[in-house]
């Protein structure tokens, strides 16, 4: 869980408030319903959900979910995995009484830091990737997939070159995030093009 409760906390920080639920929903569905990590897990997807939803203003969709994700987490401890849930808590409270509070809403601590791309090591790294890409519009989510599974490759084989770099650079270069994305695409569709050269070479 560590790797995708660190992008998503990442991804929120960088404001992509939506976007951030992507990479906790695959763990929180494999879950037992009920179970700490499920009802954790469960409390943050709507937390992203309701800043969204006030940020869009839609008011009663918000304060709906902030109640909702408020009982959730209720009987956790404050810093659970290591989020700061107390301040998730005091943010949650608050948008549940003035949903416009979410116009600047809270950074989010996980082990007392804000964490932030630039924080996360290759396999986190690798969770936000395919989130972004997923949640995110214009991006083409077999393509970060394959460049993930190329990068993967690369570090086993004691290499980190083009494609880890460039996984990292989508992540990580929000500005020019298109232009990083057209490259990524040209890289991936020319080594798909010689993975199927050698196909059926050797049958």
């Amino acid at each position: 869980m560590d790797d995708s409760l660190r992008a998503g906390v990442a991804i929120y920080n960088a404001g992509a408030y939506r976007a951030a639920h992507g990479a906790w929903e695959s763990k929180w569905l494999s879950l037992d319903r009920g179970g700490d990590d499920e009802r954790f897990l469960h409390g943050l997807i709507q937390f992203t959900a309701a800043v969204h939803h006030a940020r869009d203003g839609n008011d009663s969709g918000a304060v709906g979910l902030a109640r909702s994700a408020r009982e959730y987490l209720d009987g956790l401890a404050d810093d659970y995995r290591g989020v700061d849930l107390a301040g998730v808590r005091e943010s949650l409270a608050r948008l549940e009484a003035d949903p416009g509070v979410a116009a600047d809403p809270p950074a989010f601590r996980l082990d007392g830091r804000v964490v932030t791309y630039d924080d996360l090591d290759f396999d986190a790294v690798a969770v936000a990737a395919e989130t972004l890409a997923e949640e995110l519009d214009g991006y083409d989510e077999s393509v970060v997939a394959d460049a993930v599974g190329y990068a993967h490759e690369e570090i086993a084989g004691g290499e980190q070159t083009q494609f880890t770099a460039m996984v990292f650079d989508f992540v990580r270069n929000e500005a020019q995030r298109g232009l990083v994305f057209q490259r990524l695409s040209e890289h991936v569709r020319r080594r798909r093009r010689r993975e199927d050269d050698v196909s059926g070479l050797f049958e």
